[in-house]
Protein backbone atom coordinates (compact mmCIF):
# COMPACT_ATOMS: atom_id res chain seq x y z
CA UNK A 1 0.00 0.00 0.00
CA UNK A 2 1.34 3.31 -0.76
CA UNK A 3 0.22 5.97 2.00
CA UNK A 4 0.65 9.95 1.18
CA UNK A 5 -0.26 11.98 3.75
CA UNK A 6 -0.38 16.21 4.10
CA UNK A 7 2.40 15.81 0.85
CA UNK A 8 3.52 18.82 -0.03
CA UNK A 9 5.92 20.95 -2.48
CA UNK A 10 6.43 24.28 -3.43
CA UNK A 11 7.70 25.58 -6.41
CA UNK A 12 8.00 29.43 -7.61
CA UNK A 13 4.56 30.09 -8.74
CA UNK A 14 2.90 26.57 -8.32
CA UNK A 15 2.33 24.79 -4.40
CA UNK A 16 1.35 20.81 -4.61
CA UNK A 17 -0.72 19.65 -1.98
CA UNK A 18 -1.10 19.56 0.67
CA UNK A 19 -2.19 16.18 -0.58
CA UNK A 20 -3.72 12.97 1.28
CA UNK A 21 -3.82 9.86 -1.03
CA UNK A 22 -3.76 5.90 -0.53
CA UNK A 23 -3.43 3.57 -3.02
CA UNK A 24 -4.10 -0.15 -2.78
CA UNK A 25 -2.73 -3.16 -4.83
CA UNK A 26 -4.64 -0.98 -7.75
CA UNK A 27 -4.40 1.13 -10.19
CA UNK A 28 -4.83 4.55 -9.96
CA UNK A 29 -5.18 6.53 -12.99
CA UNK A 30 -4.22 10.17 -12.88
CA UNK A 31 -5.90 12.84 -15.06
CA UNK A 32 -5.61 16.53 -15.02
CA UNK A 33 -5.01 19.80 -17.42
CA UNK A 34 -0.91 20.01 -17.98
CA UNK A 35 0.33 21.48 -15.07
CA UNK A 36 -1.80 20.37 -12.67
CA UNK A 37 0.84 18.26 -10.79
CA UNK A 38 0.20 14.83 -12.44
CA UNK A 39 4.12 14.60 -13.26
CA UNK A 40 5.34 16.46 -9.48
CA UNK A 41 3.09 13.32 -8.10
CA UNK A 42 5.03 10.79 -9.60
CA UNK A 43 8.00 12.60 -9.36
CA UNK A 44 7.77 12.78 -4.93
CA UNK A 45 6.89 8.94 -4.93
CA UNK A 46 9.79 8.26 -7.13
CA UNK A 47 12.37 10.33 -5.27
CA UNK A 48 13.21 12.47 -8.18
CA UNK A 49 12.13 15.36 -5.42
CA UNK A 50 11.84 15.79 -1.88
CA UNK A 51 8.20 17.12 -0.62
CA UNK A 52 8.47 19.84 1.82
CA UNK A 53 6.17 19.05 4.32
CA UNK A 54 4.09 15.78 5.01
CA UNK A 55 4.83 12.08 4.79
CA UNK A 56 5.02 9.40 2.09
CA UNK A 57 4.95 5.45 3.06
CA UNK A 58 5.57 2.12 0.74
CA UNK A 59 4.01 -0.75 2.41
CA UNK A 60 4.54 1.09 6.40
CA UNK A 61 8.17 2.32 5.21
CA UNK A 62 8.98 5.77 5.28
CA UNK A 63 10.40 6.74 1.99
CA UNK A 64 11.22 10.69 2.95
CA UNK A 65 14.83 10.83 2.62
CA UNK A 66 15.24 7.71 0.77
CA UNK A 67 17.32 7.42 -1.95
CA UNK A 68 15.94 7.26 -5.70
CA UNK A 69 17.75 3.81 -6.15
CA UNK A 70 16.69 2.42 -2.54
CA UNK A 71 13.08 3.22 -2.83
CA UNK A 72 11.98 -0.05 -4.90
CA UNK A 73 9.91 2.20 -6.85
CA UNK A 74 9.47 1.86 -10.78
CA UNK A 75 8.90 4.31 -13.04
CA UNK A 76 7.85 4.12 -17.12
CA UNK A 77 8.68 7.43 -19.23
CA UNK A 78 6.81 8.50 -22.27
CA UNK A 79 9.86 7.55 -24.57
CA UNK A 80 10.95 4.77 -22.84
CA UNK A 81 14.17 5.93 -22.13
CA UNK A 82 15.84 2.79 -23.28
CA UNK A 83 19.87 2.56 -23.51
CA UNK A 84 20.45 2.61 -27.11
CA UNK A 85 23.74 0.78 -27.45
CA UNK A 86 21.85 -2.01 -25.47
CA UNK A 87 20.04 -4.88 -26.90
CA UNK A 88 16.56 -5.34 -25.59
CA UNK A 89 17.66 -8.08 -23.33
CA UNK A 90 20.90 -6.32 -22.40
CA UNK A 91 18.26 -3.33 -21.51
CA UNK A 92 15.93 -5.82 -19.59
CA UNK A 93 18.98 -7.79 -17.87
CA UNK A 94 20.51 -4.93 -16.92
CA UNK A 95 17.49 -3.65 -13.90
CA UNK A 96 16.70 -7.38 -12.94
CA UNK A 97 16.82 -8.72 -9.84
CA UNK A 98 16.80 -12.13 -11.01
CA UNK A 99 18.38 -12.95 -14.52
CA UNK A 100 15.54 -15.81 -14.70
CA UNK A 101 12.56 -12.73 -14.83
CA UNK A 102 13.97 -11.48 -18.29
CA UNK A 103 12.53 -14.68 -20.19
CA UNK A 104 9.57 -14.74 -17.88
CA UNK A 105 8.68 -11.69 -18.74
CA UNK A 106 9.76 -11.18 -22.34
CA UNK A 107 7.13 -14.35 -22.81
CA UNK A 108 4.49 -12.49 -21.05
CA UNK A 109 5.52 -9.20 -22.68
CA UNK A 110 5.52 -10.65 -26.17
CA UNK A 111 8.65 -9.50 -27.06
CA UNK A 112 10.91 -12.93 -27.04
CA UNK A 113 11.28 -13.10 -30.39
CA UNK A 114 12.77 -9.07 -30.44
CA UNK A 115 15.49 -9.53 -27.88
CA UNK A 116 18.51 -9.70 -30.00
CA UNK A 117 16.86 -6.13 -31.65
CA UNK A 118 18.03 -3.23 -30.26
CA UNK A 119 15.58 0.06 -29.69
CA UNK A 120 16.54 1.90 -33.04
CA UNK A 121 14.95 -1.44 -34.50
CA UNK A 122 11.95 -1.46 -32.70
CA UNK A 123 8.51 0.16 -33.08
CA UNK A 124 6.80 2.31 -30.66
CA UNK A 125 5.07 -0.33 -28.76
CA UNK A 126 7.99 -2.78 -28.74
CA UNK A 127 10.03 -0.49 -27.29
CA UNK A 128 7.30 0.49 -24.75
CA UNK A 129 6.94 -3.14 -24.00
CA UNK A 130 10.88 -3.65 -23.25
CA UNK A 131 10.84 -0.52 -21.62
CA UNK A 132 7.73 -2.17 -18.91
CA UNK A 133 10.03 -5.69 -18.96
CA UNK A 134 13.14 -3.54 -17.46
CA UNK A 135 11.16 -1.82 -15.15
CA UNK A 136 9.03 -5.03 -13.76
CA UNK A 137 12.17 -6.97 -13.98
CA UNK A 138 13.53 -5.20 -10.78
CA UNK A 139 10.59 -6.35 -8.96
CA UNK A 140 9.00 -3.03 -7.68
CA UNK A 141 6.89 -2.14 -5.02
CA UNK A 142 4.76 0.48 -6.79
CA UNK A 143 4.79 0.93 -10.48
CA UNK A 144 4.72 4.46 -11.53
CA UNK A 145 3.88 5.07 -15.15
CA UNK A 146 4.03 8.69 -17.05
CA UNK A 147 1.81 8.76 -20.20
CA UNK A 148 3.51 5.69 -21.81
CA UNK A 149 1.33 5.17 -24.59
CA UNK A 150 0.79 8.48 -25.84
CA UNK A 151 3.13 9.00 -28.38
CA UNK A 152 1.98 5.71 -29.76
CA UNK A 153 -0.50 4.62 -32.95
CA UNK A 154 -4.10 4.84 -32.02
CA UNK A 155 -4.31 0.98 -32.73
CA UNK A 156 -1.18 0.20 -30.69
CA UNK A 157 -2.41 1.89 -28.48
CA UNK A 158 -5.52 -0.18 -27.88
CA UNK A 159 -3.73 -3.04 -28.38
CA UNK A 160 -1.31 -2.35 -25.54
CA UNK A 161 -4.22 -0.69 -23.28
CA UNK A 162 -5.56 -4.43 -23.43
CA UNK A 163 -2.02 -6.00 -23.08
CA UNK A 164 -1.74 -3.82 -19.91
CA UNK A 165 -5.26 -4.19 -18.32
CA UNK A 166 -4.46 -8.37 -17.97
CA UNK A 167 -1.00 -7.39 -16.66
CA UNK A 168 -2.03 -5.00 -13.99
CA UNK A 169 -4.32 -7.37 -13.04
CA UNK A 170 -1.82 -9.85 -12.22
CA UNK A 171 0.86 -7.62 -10.12
CA UNK A 172 -0.06 -7.33 -6.48
CA UNK A 173 1.35 -3.80 -6.18
CA UNK A 174 0.25 -0.25 -6.46
CA UNK A 175 -0.10 1.62 -9.87
CA UNK A 176 -0.24 5.08 -10.36
CA UNK A 177 -0.74 5.46 -14.58
CA UNK A 178 -0.81 9.12 -15.33
CA UNK A 179 -2.32 9.82 -19.12
CA UNK A 180 -4.04 12.81 -20.91
CA UNK A 181 -5.90 9.90 -22.43
CA UNK A 182 -9.48 9.56 -21.00
CA UNK A 183 -9.91 6.13 -22.66
CA UNK A 184 -6.57 4.84 -21.10
CA UNK A 185 -7.90 5.98 -17.81
CA UNK A 186 -11.29 4.26 -17.72
CA UNK A 187 -9.84 0.89 -19.59
CA UNK A 188 -6.82 0.58 -16.87
CA UNK A 189 -8.09 2.30 -13.63
CA UNK A 190 -9.66 0.75 -10.31
CA UNK A 191 -10.01 4.50 -9.93
CA UNK A 192 -9.81 7.59 -11.19
CA UNK A 193 -7.83 10.89 -9.70
CA UNK A 194 -8.63 14.19 -11.26
CA UNK A 195 -5.92 17.10 -10.57
CA UNK A 196 -6.01 20.69 -10.70
CA UNK A 197 -3.54 22.99 -9.03
CA UNK A 198 -2.14 20.08 -7.23
CA UNK A 199 -4.77 18.83 -5.80
CA UNK A 200 -7.36 16.06 -5.88
CA UNK A 201 -10.75 17.53 -7.76
CA UNK A 202 -12.78 14.10 -6.97
CA UNK A 203 -11.19 10.58 -6.92
CA UNK A 204 -13.27 7.22 -7.35
CA UNK A 205 -13.97 4.68 -10.04
CA UNK A 206 -14.63 5.84 -12.91
CA UNK A 207 -18.43 5.37 -13.09
CA UNK A 208 -18.92 8.18 -10.64
CA UNK A 209 -16.52 10.79 -11.64
CA UNK A 210 -17.95 10.82 -15.14
CA UNK A 211 -21.41 10.59 -14.31
CA UNK A 212 -21.67 11.92 -10.66
CA UNK A 213 -19.05 14.95 -10.97
CA UNK A 214 -18.07 16.45 -7.54
CA UNK A 215 -17.86 20.15 -9.25
CA UNK A 216 -17.86 21.46 -12.66
CA UNK A 217 -14.26 21.62 -13.27
CA UNK A 218 -14.55 18.12 -13.10
CA UNK A 219 -17.71 17.77 -15.51
CA UNK A 220 -16.32 19.82 -18.27
CA UNK A 221 -13.04 18.25 -17.84
CA UNK A 222 -14.35 14.47 -17.94
CA UNK A 223 -16.30 15.79 -21.26
CA UNK A 224 -19.83 16.70 -19.79
CA UNK A 225 -20.97 19.66 -21.71
CA UNK A 226 -23.79 19.37 -20.64
CA UNK A 227 -23.81 22.01 -17.39
CA UNK A 228 -27.04 24.05 -16.84
CA UNK A 229 -27.97 26.38 -14.39
CA UNK A 230 -31.18 25.48 -12.38
CA UNK A 231 -33.79 26.01 -10.15
CA UNK A 232 -35.25 23.51 -7.68
CA UNK A 233 -39.10 22.52 -7.76
CA UNK A 234 -39.16 19.07 -5.71
CA UNK A 235 -38.40 16.24 -8.07
CA UNK A 236 -38.01 18.47 -11.06
CA UNK A 237 -35.53 21.08 -11.77
CA UNK A 238 -36.16 24.22 -14.29
CA UNK A 239 -33.69 24.81 -16.43
CA UNK A 240 -34.41 28.18 -18.55
CA UNK A 241 -38.00 27.79 -19.43
CA UNK A 242 -37.91 24.00 -19.34
CA UNK A 243 -38.57 21.14 -16.97
CA UNK A 244 -36.13 17.97 -16.15
CA UNK A 245 -37.50 14.97 -13.98
CA UNK A 246 -34.84 14.24 -11.33
CA UNK A 247 -34.58 11.32 -8.66
CA UNK A 248 -33.29 13.62 -5.81
CA UNK A 249 -35.48 16.41 -4.25
CA UNK A 250 -34.54 19.91 -4.40
CA UNK A 251 -36.20 22.44 -2.66
CA UNK A 252 -38.45 24.26 -4.66
CA UNK A 253 -36.56 27.81 -5.41
CA UNK A 254 -33.24 26.56 -4.43
CA UNK A 255 -30.44 27.28 -7.09
CA UNK A 256 -28.48 24.26 -8.31
CA UNK A 257 -26.22 23.18 -10.89
CA UNK A 258 -27.41 20.19 -13.29
CA UNK A 259 -24.84 18.24 -15.54
CA UNK A 260 -25.98 15.31 -17.48
CA UNK A 261 -23.11 13.24 -19.13
CA UNK A 262 -23.80 13.12 -23.03
CA UNK A 263 -23.57 9.15 -23.01
CA UNK A 264 -26.44 8.89 -20.41
CA UNK A 265 -28.98 10.98 -22.90
CA UNK A 266 -30.91 9.53 -25.66
CA UNK A 267 -32.16 10.68 -29.07
CA UNK A 268 -35.36 9.21 -30.85
CA UNK A 269 -37.48 10.43 -33.65
CA UNK A 270 -40.44 12.58 -33.43
CA UNK A 271 -42.66 9.74 -33.51
CA UNK A 272 -40.86 7.80 -31.14
CA UNK A 273 -42.46 6.98 -27.40
CA UNK A 274 -39.93 7.01 -24.49
CA UNK A 275 -40.68 6.14 -20.97
CA UNK A 276 -42.98 8.16 -18.81
CA UNK A 277 -40.41 8.70 -16.10
CA UNK A 278 -37.94 9.98 -18.88
CA UNK A 279 -38.15 13.71 -19.20
CA UNK A 280 -38.56 13.70 -23.41
CA UNK A 281 -37.81 17.43 -25.03
CA UNK A 282 -38.22 18.42 -28.77
CA UNK A 283 -35.23 19.91 -30.72
CA UNK A 284 -33.46 20.29 -34.12
CA UNK A 285 -29.77 18.49 -34.81
CA UNK A 286 -27.89 21.15 -34.85
CA UNK A 287 -24.13 20.00 -36.08
CA UNK A 288 -22.43 16.64 -35.27
CA UNK A 289 -19.16 14.71 -35.03
CA UNK A 290 -17.89 11.28 -35.68
CA UNK A 291 -15.81 10.21 -33.27
CA UNK A 292 -14.42 7.08 -34.47
CA UNK A 293 -16.72 4.52 -32.01
CA UNK A 294 -19.62 6.66 -31.40
CA UNK A 295 -21.52 10.17 -32.61
CA UNK A 296 -21.67 13.14 -31.05
CA UNK A 297 -24.77 15.12 -31.64
CA UNK A 298 -25.03 18.88 -30.51
CA UNK A 299 -28.97 19.04 -30.26
CA UNK A 300 -30.48 22.88 -30.06
CA UNK A 301 -34.00 22.80 -27.87
CA UNK A 302 -36.22 25.68 -27.51
CA UNK A 303 -36.16 27.32 -24.39
CA UNK A 304 -32.77 25.37 -22.83
CA UNK A 305 -30.16 28.26 -22.53
CA UNK A 306 -27.18 26.02 -24.53
CA UNK A 307 -27.17 22.72 -26.72
CA UNK A 308 -27.76 19.74 -25.33
CA UNK A 309 -25.26 17.19 -26.28
CA UNK A 310 -25.83 13.33 -26.99
CA UNK A 311 -23.19 10.91 -27.37
CA UNK A 312 -25.32 7.95 -29.70
CA UNK A 313 -23.50 4.71 -30.99
CA UNK A 314 -23.20 4.60 -34.82
CA UNK A 315 -26.83 2.49 -35.51
CA UNK A 316 -29.03 5.03 -33.45
CA UNK A 317 -27.39 8.03 -35.32
CA UNK A 318 -28.06 5.78 -38.77
CA UNK A 319 -31.61 5.22 -37.72
CA UNK A 320 -32.19 9.09 -36.95
CA UNK A 321 -30.67 9.70 -40.33
CA UNK A 322 -29.28 13.01 -38.45
CA UNK A 323 -28.28 15.25 -40.31
CA UNK A 324 -28.16 19.41 -39.64
CA UNK A 325 -31.62 20.13 -38.88
CA UNK A 326 -33.13 17.04 -38.35
CA UNK A 327 -36.10 16.74 -35.86
CA UNK A 328 -35.47 14.94 -32.76
CA UNK A 329 -36.97 14.36 -29.48
CA UNK A 330 -34.07 14.53 -26.21
CA UNK A 331 -34.67 11.65 -24.01
CA UNK A 332 -33.06 12.79 -20.62
CA UNK A 333 -33.74 9.88 -17.84
CA UNK A 334 -34.44 11.03 -14.14
CA UNK A 335 -31.29 8.93 -13.10
CA UNK A 336 -29.27 10.27 -15.46
CA UNK A 337 -29.70 14.40 -14.08
CA UNK A 338 -26.30 14.79 -11.39
CA UNK A 339 -26.92 17.80 -9.36
CA UNK A 340 -23.36 19.93 -8.25
CA UNK A 341 -25.13 21.96 -5.16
Amino acid sequence: MLELTDLTKRYDGFAFGPLDLTVEDDVLAVLGPSGSGKTTLLSLIAGIVEPDDGTLALRGRSLVGTPLESRRTGLVFQDGALFPHMTARENVRYAAADSERVDELAERLEISGILHRKPGQLSGGERQRVALARTLAANPDVLLLDEPLSSLDAPIRRRLRSELHTLFDSLSIPVVYVTHDQRTATALGDRMAIFRDGRIEQIGDAECVLCEPANEFVARFTGTENVFDAVGDGRSLRVGDRTLNVDESVPEGASVTACIHPSRIGLVSPDDQAGDEATTLPGTVDHWLNEGGEYRIVVDVEGVPAPIVAAVQPPVFEALRAADGTAVRVVIPRSSVHLIR
